[in-house]
C-alpha cells in the first residue's frame, strides 16, 4: 500500500530509535526484576551456590523465550489487526464511498477547517485512494502501519537477547562468590542497572529521569524482598 511522502508527523529514525529503545528496555528491565527475586529467594532459602546458579540460569533461559514469544506474537497481532482494518477500510472506500468521505469531513471539520478549505482538503484527499485510506487509518483509527515498524521476529530476538543480558545481572556475582556474599553484590548491580534503565526510559518521555530512575529500582527492591520472604518461609537445610 502507499503511503503519504513526507508526512509531517512520521519521523522513521525517531520511530525506529523509539521501538528499538523500547523492546530492549522491556527485555532488560523484566529479565533484571524477576531473575533478582528468585535468586535471592533461592539463596536465602538453600544457601548453595550451585542450586542458586541452577536456578537462576534456568530462570533466564525460560524467561527469555518467553518474553521473546510474547513480543513476537503480540507484534504478529498488531499487524493482523492492521491488515484486517486496512481491508475493512477498503471495502467501506468501495461499498459506501459518501459515508467514508463523510468521515474524512468530521475529521477535518474537528480540526477546524471549514468551508470551501473543508470541501477542497476532503476533496484533495479523497481524489487519490491510497493517500484517503492512508488518512483513515491514521486519523480515524489511529493505527500506524506494521511495515513501517521493526518485523515481529527481529522484536521477539530483541526482547529475548534483552532478557538474558538482564537476567544475567544478578545471577552473576554467584560465578564468582560464595552465596552469602554474592547477595549484596548481585543486589547492588541489579539496581544500579534498573536506575540506569528508568532514568533512560524516562528522559525520552517524561524528561523526569531521576523519578524514572528511582521507580524501577523500587520495583526491583520489592521483588527482591518478595523472594527474600518466600525464602525465609521455606528456607531448607542444605547438606
Amino acid at each position: 500500500m502507499a503511503r503519504i511522502k513526507n508526512h509531517p508527523h512520521l519521523e522513521p529514525h525517531t520511530v525506529g530509535r523509539g521501538l528499538l529503545l523500547r523492546n530492549i528496555i522491556l527485555g532488560g528491565q523484566d529479565g533484571v526484576v524477576n531473575v533478582l527475586g528468585i535468586v535471592l529467594g533461592v539463596a536465602t532459602a538453600t544457601n548453595s551456590t550451585g542450586i542458586v546458579l541452577l536456578a537462576g540460569l534456568a530462570a533466564t533461559f525460560a524467561e527469555s523465550i518467553s518474553m521473546a514469544a510474547v513480543a513476537y506474537t503480540s507484534s504478529r497481532a498488531e499487524a493482523e489487526h492492521y491488515y484486517s482494518e486496512v481491508k475493512r477500510e477498503q471495502d467501506e472506500m468501495e461499498s459506501i464511498p459518501h459515508m467514508e468521505r463523510k468521515e474524512i469531513e468530521e475529521i477535518y471539520k474537528a480540526k477546524g477547517f471549514e468551508g470551501k478549505l473543508l470541501k477542497d482538503v476532503v476533496d484533495k484527499i479523497t481524489s487519490n485512494k491510497a493517500v484517503w485510506l492512508d488518512t483513515m487509518m491514521q486519523e480515524e483509527l489511529g493505527l500506524e502501519n506494521p511495515s513501517e515498524s521493526m518485523s515481529p521476529f527481529y522484536q521477539g530476538v530483541l526482547v529475548g537477547v534483552s532478557a538474558i543480558v538482564g537476567s544475567l545481572i544478578p545471577v552473576a556475582p554467584f560465578f564468582f562468590l560464595s552465596t552469602s556474599v554474592a547477595i549484596l553484590p548481585s543486589l547492588a548491580a541489579s539496581f544500579v542497572v534498573l536506575f540506569s534503565v528508568g532514568a533512560v526510559k524516562s528522559s525520552f518521555t517524561s524528561g523526569k529521569w531521576l523519578n524514572g530512575g528511582m521507580e524501577l529500582m523500587i520495583i526491583g527492591g520489592a521483588a527482591a524482598l518478595a523472594g527474600y520472604l518466600v525464602g525465609v518461609l521455606f528456607q531448607v537445610p542444605v547438606a
